[in-house]
């Protein structure tokens, strides 16, 4: 299918049935939708025309789907499923109208300025089916990304997430903003507040798990948690610095200094403590036994073999030959 408008082609693509002959809008439509969302199978309406349009933003490996239409129903079925190869979660930003979500044995409804989500690897059914022109902001979150911030094996079903009485809010204005701003702001700035947004979505899914609630209690805690991660993701880096971080969790410097203190440490000796741990399994590795206990070290980022030394022998009471050796 052509596009008819590509207004910044590394970044936007968009669809319009306005310069499509009537009888053919609908299967324009249900093109366009499949390659802005993954294979689905809307269900044509009772009248001949259907004006619609959809609007794709990329954002990193995410993307914004902004869709307008009339009634109907979109469903996913096993076959979609099947034909897709990648696995995401759809966060839907109702813009106007209502639309029902049915998965599985749950149903919700989002109503304008509510957002709810659902997982594009089970069945689905929506019914798009109060409006004479519906409007949603559909989020294309990739599964990892959201799976990473959750507790594991946690089971992401349908939600109406902007209910939490604590971070819903923050949840409907993050999405809102990124809908309306998205272009005006380059995609790295688009992918840091894309993350902001994910990180509030996990936390109010995790509130709803006894097993995520004590470290989800608030977005000061979701950001820490965020924080965390990005810097084990970047051990190995040598000179690894608190910019570094705070670009990739698009906080300040001064915040992630006051979030790692908030949890009993500082920047530099929470580095360092899971440097030594990362060093001190590969020296009980069996698999590690040939390699140089320095070429460990600098593996995690250290730069100074005395340094590492006596480092380790502060965090675990002996020298890194003798862990090895026991």
């Amino acid at each position: 299918m052509q596009q008819i408008e590509r207004a910044i082609p590394s970044r936007q693509s968009a669809w319009n049935t306005a310069g499509v002959r009537p009888t053919e809008q609908f299967a324009y439509y249900r093109e366009a939708i499949c390659q802005a969302f993954m294979n689905l199978t809307p269900e044509p309406a009772a009248a001949a025309g259907f004006p619609a349009s959809v609007e794709h933003i990329r954002l990193g490996d995410a993307a914004i789907n902004r869709v307008s239409f009339p009634e109907h129903v979109v469903r996913r079925s096993a076959a979609d499923i099947a034909a897709s190869d990648r696995s995401c979660f759809y966060l839907n930003l109702k813009l106007a109208g209502r639309c029902r979500i049915q998965q599985g044995d749950r149903e919700i409804s989002l109503s304008s300025g509510q957002v709810g989500i659902f997982d594009s690897d089970r069945q689905f059914a929506l019914l798009h089916d109060r409006g004479p022109q519906l409007r949603v902001a559909s989020f294309w979150v990739p599964a990892e990304a959201l799976r990473e911030r959750l507790p594991a094996s946690f089971d992401v079903g349908a939600a109406r997430v902007s209910d939490d009485p604590f971070v819903g809010h923050l949840i409907v204005e993050t999405a809102r903003t990124l809908s309306e701003s998205a272009l005006r702001m380059t995609e790295d700035e688009g992918v840091r507040l894309f993350r902001v947004l994910i990180e509030l979505v996990a936390v109010s899914l995790s509130r709803r798990s006894r097993a995520g609630a004590a470290e989800s209690e608030s977005l000061a805690d979701a950001t820490t948690l965020a924080l965390k991660r990005a810097i084990r993701r970047r051990l190995r880096e040598p000179g690894l610095a608190v910019a570094d971080v705070a670009e990739a969790v698009g906080i300040s410097e001064r915040y992630v200094h006051k979030l790692l203190a908030r949890s009993g440490s500082s920047f530099t000796d929470y580095v360092i403590d899971h440097r030594l741990d990362g060093a001190a399994r590969d020296l009980g590795d069996p698999a590690m036994a040939d390699r140089a206990i320095g070429a460990i070290a600098f593996d995690w980022g250290f730069s100074d073999l005395s340094h590492f030394t006596r480092r380790f022998k502060q965090r675990f009471g002996c020298r890194p030959r003798d862990w090895r050796a026991r």
